[in-house]
């Protein structure tokens, strides 16, 4: 077999096992995490609002909005003074 096309091929299958390893670890980083509602500063959100009002992480436009997240370890969010629903979806 060609020494090139050896090289290649374990060159792949080492990215391979690395790239698995990430997701792996990625996994379970995030089942330690909770979505953390009503916390995050204008502009420190981790993603989109709950209400629609924007798209995208680092959007938000005001601190502690009740629609905007952030990821905190599991268990610490009422803590922290947030609640783990957004305030769209906590009506009375």
């Amino acid at each position: 077999m060609n020494k090139a096309l050896l090289t290649a091929a374990m060159a792949g299958v080492f990215a391979a096992g690395v790239a698995a390893s990430a997701n792996a670890a990625d996994g379970k980083m995030m089942a330690s995490k909770e979505k953390c509602y009503g916390i995050a500063k204008a502009g420190k959100n981790d993603c989109k609002s709950a209400s629609g009002s924007h798209s995208c992480a680092g959007h938000s436009t005001k601190d502690n909005d009740k629609d905007d997240w952030k990821f905190v370890d599991a268990g610490s969010c009422e803590k922290a003074g947030g609640a783990l629903k957004p305030a769209t979806e906590i009506k009375m």
